[in-house]
C-alpha cells in the first residue's frame, strides 16, 4: 500500500511519542511526574458544567458553520473589553486552536511555500504545515540569548520568494517568550512591508507574569489584511477538552476561504460551544488567581534549575512553560533511561525533549520543555527527580 508522501514527512509529538514507555514504567511499579504535557491541573470554571447541564433543547441539531451565535457574541465582547473591535463575520469557531490552524495554513500555503517560525516551536507545526505540501523556514535562536527572536535582520535574513508568511506564539510555547509591544509592532512592520500574513497563535495570551496589559496582533487595525489570530478556551479557562478554538481576521478574502473548511467540517460540537461561551462570563478575579499560581511554579522551576550545575536557560516571562539545554548527550537517551532504568524510591520524570521543537537538523539535541503544571509539592519532586536523573545518567553514559 502506498502512503502519502505529505504524511510521511510528519512525525510523532515529542510529547506524546514515550507513552508506551511510561505504560510499562507505570506498569513496573513506577511512578511518574509528568512535566511532558500542557495539561492544566487548574479547575475547569463551574459556569461551563452548569450550561451543559441547563441544555434542554430535544435534539442536538447541526450548528451553523461560522459558529454558534452565543459563543462568537462572547468571544466578541471579550476583544471589546481589550480595546480590539471585531465583527461578527470576523469570527469563526473551530474544533480547538488546533484545527484554527490547520484550516488557515491550508488556505494560504501550498507546495513549495515556506512559513517562518522562530524555532525551538509547538511541534505539531510541523504536521500543520507539511499536510499542505509547504515547509516550515525556521527564524533561528539560542538557549544563551533566551530564545529571542524579534530582531529585523535577523527575520528578514530569512525572507525569500517562497515565503508566504510568519507565525509566532506568544506567549511562547514551549520558550515562554513574551513580545512587547514593540517588538509586536516590529513583527507586522516586517509582514507589512513584505506583503506576509502574519498569525498569531495567542493561547496563552492571559498567562504573563510581569504586569504587562493583555496584547494581541488583532490589535493592529493598520495591518487588517495581513493579522490572523488563532485563539481558544484550552488553556486560558482550563478547558483543553472542550475543543473550542477561533480564527479571527479582518482579511474577509482569507475568511471566505476558510469557510469553505469550515462548512466542509459542518460544524463544530454544538454542545462544547454553549458550554465555552458561558465560560466568558468568568471574572478578572480567576485570572489573577491562575496566574498568580503558575508565577509561583514558575519561580519554582527557575530556582531548582538554578542548582542544576551545566543547564541553560532564562527565566520564562509567560506561558507556562519553560525551555532549557541539559548538561546531557541526548535528550530523548535521556528521557528514555529515565523511564526504563531510572528511579529514586520508585519515582521518576517526564519532559518533552527539545529536538522535533526544531526545523533546523542537529539542533535542540539536549534540550528539553518543562510544562510546569503540577501542583507545588508535585513540581517540587519531579524538579528533584531531574536533578538526580542527570547526576546519575552522566556518571554512567
Amino acid at each position: 500500500m502506498k502512503f502519502s508522501s505529505k504524511v510521511k514527512k510528519c512525525g510523532l509529538s515529542p510529547m506524546r511519542k514515550f507513552h508506551p514507555y511510561a505504560v510499562a514504567a507505570e506498569a513496573a511499579g513506577k511512578k511518574i511526574y509528568h512535566l511532558n504535557i500542557g495539561q492544566p491541573d487548574v479547575e475547569t470554571p463551574a459556569q461551563f458544567f452548569d450550561a451543559i447541564k441547563q441544555f434542554n433543547q430535544p435534539v442536538l441539531e447541526y450548528a451553523a458553520s461560522p459558529g454558534m451565535p452565543v459563543l462568537i457574541e462572547a468571544i466578541q465582547k471579550y476583544y471589546d473589553n481589550l480595546d480590539m473591535h471585531f465583527e461578527k463575520n470576523e469570527i469563526l469557531i473551530t474544533t480547538g486552536g488546533s484545527e484554527a490552524l490547520q484550516i488557515v495554513l491550508n488556505c494560504i500555503l501550498d507546495d513549495g511555500d515556506e512559513i517562518l517560525i522562530p524555532e525551538p516551536f509547538y511541534p505539531n507545526y510541523n504536521t500543520m504545515v507539511n499536510t499542505t505540501g509547504a515547509k516550515i523556514h525556521p527564524i533561528p535562536t539560542t538557549p544563551e540569548e533566551g530564545y529571542h527572536y524579534a530582531d529585523r535582520a535577523k527575520i528578514e535574513a530569512e525572507i525569500n520568494e517562497n515565503t508566504r508568511a510568519i507565525m509566532c506564539t506568544n506567549p511562547g510555547n514551549p520558550t515562554g517568550v513574551v513580545l512587547t509591544p514593540e517588538e509586536m509592532r516590529l513583527m507586522v512592520d516586517i509582514a507589512k512591508e513584505h506583503d506576509l500574513f502574519i498569525i498569531g497563535d495567542e493561547a496563552y495570551r492571559e498567562f504573563v507574569y510581569g504586569g504587562e496589559p493583555l496584547q494581541s496582533l488583532g490589535q493592529f487595525d493598520d495591518a487588517a489584511d495581513n493579522v490572523i489570530v488563532i485563539d481558544t478556551v484550552s488553556k486560558r479557562f482550563s478547558a483543553c477538552g472542550a475543543r473550542i478554538g477561533c480564527i479571527i481576521s479582518r482579511n474577509k478574502e482569507l475568511m471566505g476561504e476558510c469557510m469553505k473548511y469550515c462548512q466542509c467540517r459542518l460544524c463544530v460540537a454544538t454542545l462544547d460551544q454553549v458550554a465555552s461561551a458561558a465560560l466568558y462570563d468568568v471574572g478578572p478575579e480567576y485570572f489573577a488567581a491562575v496566574r498568580e499560581e503558575y508565577k509561583r511554579r514558575r519561580d519554582t522551576v527557575v530556582a531548582k534549575l538554578e542548582q542544576i550545575p551545566g543547564v541553560i536557560f532564562k527565566c520564562p516571562k509567560g506561558a507556562f512553560y519553560l525551555m532549557a539545554a541539559l548538561p546531557v548527550d541526548d535528550a530523548d537517551n535521556f528521557q528514555k533511561w529515565l523511564l526504563e532504568e531510572f528511579d529514586d524510591n520508585g519515582d521518576t520524570v517526564m519532559f518533552a525533549p527539545g529536538a522535533p521543537m526544531y526545523a533546523t537538523p542537529g539542533k535542540g539535541k539536549n534540550e528539553i520543555r518543562i510544562a510546569y503544571v503540577l501542583k507545588q509539592d508535585k513540581l517540587e519532586r519531579a524538579m528533584d527527580l531531574l536533578a538526580l536523573g542527570i547526576k546519575k545518567y552522566n556518571e554512567t553514559h
